[in-house]
């Protein structure tokens, strides 16, 4: 695995053992897990981060059809009423991260780093910068232009321009000091299942994925393009928290 170029991040403030942020961070390429499975294995892990029994941690999955609401989401911005989510078989599960309505689906990345801050040196804000960054080095590769828009997390394609368009997502928790939760990027997800809510609260906001940027809005979601992305996306973030990769990625 790459041994990543460390960034400069600000530290935390001196709580328990010194920071190490040379510590590798495990990588697991999951496939498609049901949500509820996945949620149960980051509560899991961040049990087990938090007594540091394991190393920190990046999960690197899709998911099957699935709305969640952040831990204050309003309901509203969900557009589908219950009986048409219930015919398409599509969850509507509240959790604790922040922000409001996501959904993910086949043909997403769904990244979900479970990182000791302290133990890194590291601060929520630069952490979600690394995300975000990574979000963008991954579109890029992919052949996308995209990036941070200011006072909106995730990633956007023409961020400043007059119809930006929201490529990825970007939701946290923090708890006892380890955060969990993560990203979404749109790869080649069915862009019609969009229509079912108003993403991340925003009535509006225009939803894009690699597939549609590329100008093949049809492409059926594929498991193996977004394994792909899942690489691209990891390594790209190890760098830019300046840490080694220890595990298997997919090829």
């Amino acid at each position: 695995m790459d041994t990543a170029v460390r960034s400069e991040l600000a530290p935390e403030p001196a709580v328990g053992p010194a920071p190490d942020d040379s510590r590798p961070i495990a990588v697991r390429w999951l496939g498609r897990i049901e949500y509820r499975a996945a949620w149960a294995l980051q509560r899991e892990l961040v049990d087990a981060r938090t007594a540091d029994l394991i190393p920190d941690q990046l999960l690197l999955l899709e998911h099957p059809a699935v709305l969640t609401l952040g831990r204050h989401a309003d309901e509203r911005f969900v557009r589908a009423p219950a009986d048409e989510l219930a015919r398409r078989r599509i969850e509507l599960i509240r959790v604790e991260r922040g922000g409001e309505v996501t959904y993910h689906g086949p043909g997403q990345l769904v990244a979900y780093p479970i990182l000791a801050l302290g133990r890194r040196g590291l601060l929520v804000r630069p952490l979600v910068a690394a995300l975000e960054g990574a979000l963008a080095e991954t579109c890029a590769e992919l052949g996308v232009e995209a990036g941070p828009r200011t006072g909106h997390p995730g990633c956007w394609v023409a961020a400043d321009g007059p119809a930006p368009r929201k490529i990825g997502a970007l939701g946290l928790r923090v708890e006892r000091g380890v955060c969990f939760h993560g990203i979404a990027l749109n790869i080649d997800p069915a862009m019609t299942d969009f229509e079912l809510l108003d993403p991340c609260g925003m009535p509006g906001v225009i939803s894009t994925s690699i597939a549609s940027e590329l100008g093949r809005p049809d492409e059926a979601p594929s498991t193996e393009a977004v394994a792909r992305a899942a690489s691209i996306f990891a390594r790209a973030l190890g760098r830019r928290l300046g840490a080694e990769l220890v595990g298997t990625l997919p090829a």
